[in-house]
């Protein structure tokens, strides 16, 4: 293990800077959990939003005054004072008090052209507001971290300004001053050479730290060679969201600095929620955690092809260059035709451990995928229909209905807003006969609807099961409207999450098949955790 060289101060402003990415709007009570969640993973402060900015926003933090945190510090997040405006007189610096925290991030222009172009002020005035108030905050009892706002904009067009307003925020008594990369186009040279001047004139005085956006693809690696150069504040979010392209991922940029470089930036033994913190702040924000996410991604530790399993079976360091359940991830093992016997194997054995690689189900599974793949099945993105493939060929499988028939229909014009469709099926369970209808904005949405109603009798779990993704791939574009298609469908309890497929001509039998196996997956787990208590 790494000897733990220094510790980084993580900032976490998936609240703040994290909520201006497109599509993304959080609750009070959204943000809440998600603090909760931060503190859990362990950073050293939450960026929980601008207090002066939005009532919402000041409703967070007059409720999070009775949160119990165990690691993390609340941050209120504002501008200097206003042009022409005494602090005791600002808004923004009052809503800032109001909100309580003891730790405040208060951002200034450090780029010329933004202040005599921007803030219609001189060079001098804007160095008066930003000495002013961060002197005012300090003065009453606030610990002032100095977000210096296009930073290293600022230093290439005129560096003796952008360091004076440094000097300004130092003179004001701010213990950090943060380095941000607002544009995100800086390269590494000019990262590296940047922050070490800034490092070497102020960093014995106060903590340096640093900020960057991802427009040029840089930010984590941007943020690393600030620590590097000295840093030992690093600002981001933890998912890497935000505006434009987005912000320095922290997911990432811990796990670096933690397990690659030799720094300590949250509990050590937190290290392993890694992953599971990043799956809750995703389902919270209501986002689909990118697959190719490094340490917490699905596709982490996945491997495909045949000679990469056979390697990661005997040893697994052959192809990962860390263990997965360090960052509480799994190794995934793709299933394709060219994923090959062991990793097969490998699947079974989660249900059957006696299957051996002569033993001839293993040979009949993979007669069977490459069929289905034939037919279009792609299994890699379908572990719920791959299970339950492997459960049918080795007798671990009981169907949990029998269809007699299911028909759907549409409305045009529409007889109410919103509804464009209309299933009814009829389904038997252990020969009970069961017929149920329902509607919907499609023939899809209308037949899941119809399903559930007709399941729910004999088995409440489906209420819990919400489909969180729907795909259509066309796989025969030169067939027009008569070609194959495949439908993905990703589902999840809140808890665990699971995808499934189906494939034919006709995009509702494609959908269905999708669905039927979703809603199985889910009924046999669920009766697996139940025998499992009782064992």
């Amino acid at each position: 293990m790494l000897t733990m060289a220094k510790t980084i101060d993580i900032l976490d402003s998936t609240l703040r800077d994290g909520s201006q990415g497109e599509g993304i709007s959080y609750s009070v009570l959204d943000k809440i959990h998600i603090v909760q969640a931060l503190d859990e993973l362990g950073v050293t402060y939450i960026e929980a939003g601008n207090p002066g900015s939005n009532p919402k926003d000041m409703e967070f933090f007059q409720r999070a005054k009775e949160l119990k945190l165990n690691h993390a510090k609340l941050v209120a997040f504002g501008s200097t004072r206003r042009k022409s405006t005494a602090c005791a007189e600002d808004v923004n610096l009052q809503s800032l008090l109001a909100a309580g925290t003891d730790d405040v991030v208060i951002f200034g222009k450090s780029w010329d052209f933004q202040v005599t172009e921007i803030l219609h002020a001189t060079l001098e005035e804007n160095l008066d507001m930003i000495r002013e108030t961060c002197e005012y905050l300090t003065k009453r009892g606030k610990n002032v971290m100095y977000d210096a706002e296009h930073f290293f904009t600022g230093y290439k067009e005129n560096a003796e300004y952008a360091l004076k307003t440094l000097n300004a925020a130092v003179e004001g008594g701010a213990t950090v001053l943060c380095l941000c990369e607002t544009k995100g186009g800086a390269m590494l040279s000019e990262c590296k050479k940047i922050t070490s001047d800034v490092v070497e004139k102020f960093g014995s005085v106060v903590k340096i730290g640093i900020h960057t956006h991802n427009d040029s693809g840089l930010a984590v690696a941007n943020s690393l060679l600030a620590v590097e150069c000295g840093a030992t504040h690093v600002q981001g979010v933890l998912l890497g969201f935000g505006e434009r392209t987005g912000n320095a991922t922290l997911s990432t940029i811990i796990a670096d600095l933690q397990l690659k470089m030799g720094y300590s930036c949250i509990p050590q033994e937190n290290i392993q929620k890694l992953t599971p913190i990043c799956k809750r702040v995703a389902e919270i924000t209501n986002l689909t955690l990118d697959m190719g996410m490094p340490y917490v991604g699905q596709n982490a530790f996945a491997h495909k092809a045949g000679m990469h399993i056979d390697a990661v079976l005997k040893n697994p360091a052959a192809y990962e260059h860390i263990t997965p359940d360090t960052v509480g991830n799994e190794r995934v093992f793709l299933m394709s035709e060219v994923a090959g016997r062991s990793m097969i194997i490998e699947k079974i054995k989660k249900f059957d451990s006696s299957i051996t690689k002569d033993s001839p189900v293993v040979a009949d599974i993979i007669a069977q995928v490459k069929e289905k793949e034939h037919q279009g099945y792609q299994f890699e993105g379908a572990d719920g229909s791959f299970e339950l493939l492997v459960r049918k060929a080795i007798g671990k499988y009981q169907p949990f209905f029998k269809l007699h028939y299911y028909k759907t229909n549409g409305e045009i014009p529409l007889i109410e807003k919103g509804l464009y469709s209309f299933a009814q099926l009829k389904i038997e369970v252990d020969g009970h006969i069961q017929i149920a209808a329902g509607e919907g904005n499609g023939p899809v949405n209308a037949l899941d609807n119809a399903l559930r109603s007709a399941l729910k009798t004999f088995y409440t779990a489906v209420e819990n099961i919400n489909l969180t993704d729907y795909k259509v791939r066309v796989l025969d574009s030169k067939s027009a409207t008569a070609s194959q298609v495949r439908v993905l469908i990703e589902s999840s309890d809140g808890t665990d999450s699971w995808s499934t497929m189906g494939v034919s001509c006709d995009v509702v039998e494609a959908s269905w098949l999708a669905l039927v196996d979703s809603l199985e997956y889910k009924l046999i787990k669920d009766i697996e955790k139940r025998y499992q208590k009782f064992i």
